[in-house]
């Protein structure tokens, strides 16, 4: 839940450029797609969009979407530190407490910026009350490469803390970004459906994402670096049709109830 110019390492650069918000029109569209196949989901909110856009998270509960939390200020972890990522939870809290009288339960970190290397960031979620967290992706370069494939409990320091990575497709011997983003988008959509498959075979959830912006093929662009600009946007094209496909071929829920059903099972 972030508008187009949020791209982690960019933030004060676009802040200076007073942008065009269109996060509310391509909300709407997902939203609608959502209630025409009958799935809810997980609207993971960052909380200086909730403030600037105050009527999207009643919008979004009102569909029976979870809310949960994206930070505040869309800096990567290991950046703000301890002090500051405990704040910026808090903070996105009371928004999303006080629009939409809910406690998030769920966090993701921008950019995967979770990892092995943070482990207060898990002590902290879990000193908070978090449920959940699924800020580790296991990929080279974002997230945690090492990282599993499945849902763990984390434990410990962790507190009972529950793990809930996106879905990644194993290739020889490294892990495909097929669950969201740019990869969603890109790689052939057989092989996805085939690794959502292999996955609920095994009793395990497949954790799909995307961004507002990926219902917006003609929206503005950054002027990135031609790589940086390709894993932001890649290939760009409108993710509708092929998000229609995955709602109507599987079953979906939020990342809550998945929760819930794992908890009680």
């Amino acid at each position: 839940m972030e508008d187009w110019y949020h791209v982690c390492g960019e933030e004060e650069r676009v802040s200076l450029l007073s942008p065009e918000r269109r996060v509310r029109r391509n909300v709407e569209l997902i939203l609608d797609l959502l209630a025409e196949e009958g799935c809810t989901a997980t609207f993971f909110m960052l909380g200086s969009v909730a403030e600037q856009e105050p009527e999207l998270l009643p919008l979004i509960a009102g569909g029976g979407h979870e809310i949960a939390s994206h930070g505040y200020s869309h800096r990567l972890i290991p950046e703000l530190g301890a002090t500051a990522f405990r704040e910026e939870l808090r903070r996105t809290s009371a928004i999303i407490g006080s629009q939409t009288q809910v406690v998030p339960a769920g966090f993701r970190a921008p950019r995967w910026s979770l990892s092995r290397e943070t482990p207060w960031a898990f002590e902290i979620l879990a000193e908070e009350g978090y449920r959940y967290d699924s800020s580790l992706n296991p990929l080279p370069f974002v997230g945690d490469r090492l990282g599993a494939r499945l849902p763990f409990r984390r434990g410990a320091s962790g507190g009972d803390l529950l793990e809930l990575p996106p879905l990644v497709t194993p290739f020889s011997g490294f892990n495909l970004p097929t669950g969201g983003g740019w990869g969603l988008r890109f790689f052939p959509l057989p092989l996805i459906c085939s690794t959502i498959e292999k996955l609920n075979r095994q009793g395990a959830p497949a954790v799909l994402y995307l961004h507002p912006r990926e219902l917006d093929p003609f929206g503005p662009r950054l002027e990135l670096a031609p790589l940086k600009s390709f894993v932001v946007y890649g290939p760009r094209t409108d993710v509708r049709q092929r998000l229609r496909h995955l709602l109507q071929r599987f079953r979906f829920g939020s990342m809550c109830q998945l929760v819930e059903q794992w908890q009680s099972a």
